[in-house]
């Protein structure tokens, strides 16, 4: 027999019946009406990142997009508490550019391979080895790696930022495909950190030409984090935001996604009519996000982000800096 949450809750399975089989709602319903109860009496909103799975990026969340997308829209929200449906250096820029709010991270546990690649450390021995060279800082990165930098950039806005420094040099950190990627298209000299996803990392050229030649007719779209010589052979490189815009712009009747699995099925369920091929590559810090435990962040006020104010200010400015670009 159905619960009645399930009842309830249908008209947002809706929403998601593309990509969830029914059997699965019934497992999803009690957590989803119970959030969104929770919201409401907190006065809370749930952000999500474009690589969560769709049961939370389309039935709870407020806000939704990509890193640059979150950071914008965490500064305009109308709420006394922000939920951080990501990872934990999504749940400090939320913090920096709110500290009067209260920023939850569902799972503490929820980290990223770039961001821990780099520490504070590094930066400043790559200042004293590259003497006055500014330092753009992915915001793939911990609130103390951003306080060591000149400003900030996302996969969306790499490149503009480079630029509006006006320098002959650069110091980009610390993804280096990402980096390598940004080099090629501008004139600026780049200097990298060796710090890569362990996502997009493990696509390769190989399997670039494997699709093409498994589908034909393919579209195929390649994250900017992912090695130069993957988004050499590929159609379109851009941020997640930016591979969205491009399905519902070009509307290719088969394309191929070369990111974390979840973004597919996100974008699929906005364009049913088109053939999404998965090479699915998990990333298994956004998988710690769960329905689950984003309704004992709200119930249980866990886990709440703070930062040391001297590195908060210091980061605070590099990321508002980006943000005026």
């Amino acid at each position: 027999m159905l619960s009645e949450a399930f009842t309830r809750t249908a008209p947002l399975y809706e929403r998601v019946r593309h990509v969830i089989p029914p059997i699965e709602w019934p497992f999803f319903a009690d957590d989803v009406e119970a959030i969104l109860a929770l919201k409401r009496q907190r006065n809370a909103v749930v952000l999500a990142h474009n690589y969560q799975t769709p049961e939370i990026f389309h039935c709870v969340a407020d806000l939704v997009g990509d890193s640059l997308a979150l950071a914008r829209k965490a500064m305009a929200a109308e709420a006394d508490v922000i939920v951080l449906a990501g990872v934990h250096f999504m749940a400090e820029t939320a913090k920096l550019l709110n500290p009067e709010k209260t920023v939850l991270i569902p799972d503490t546990r929820a980290g990223c391979s770039l961001a821990e690649s780099i520490t504070p450390k590094d930066v400043r021995l790559l200042r004293q080895r590259y003497p006055g060279v500014p330092v753009v800082t992915y915001v793939n990165t911990s609130a103390a790696v951003k306080a060591e930098s000149d400003i900030c950039c996302t996969s969306s806005n790499a490149r503009k930022i480079v630029e509006s420094l006006g320098a002959e040099q650069v110091i980009m950190l610390p993804d280096e495909y990402l980096a390598q990627n940004v080099a090629a298209e501008t004139d600026v000299k780049i200097f990298t950190w060796a710090g890569h996803c362990e996502v997009h990392e493990r696509f390769t050229a190989a399997e670039v030409r494997g699709l093409r030649w498994q589908f034909p007719g393919v579209v195929i779209l390649a994250h900017p984090e992912c090695p130069p010589e993957v988004v050499a052979e590929a159609d379109f490189s851009g941020s997640t935001a930016a591979m969205s815009d491009y399905v519902a712009g070009h509307k290719p009747g088969r394309v191929v996604l070369l990111t974390e699995c979840s973004m597919s099925d996100n974008v699929s369920i906005q364009h049913p009519e088109l053939e999404f091929i998965r090479p699915c590559n998990l990333c298994p810090h956004m998988k710690r996000i769960t329905l689950a435990n984003i309704r004992e962040a709200l119930e249980q006020n866990r886990h709440e982000i703070t930062i040391d104010p001297a590195i908060a200010a210091r980061a605070r400015r590099a990321v508002e800096r980006m943000l005026a670009v």
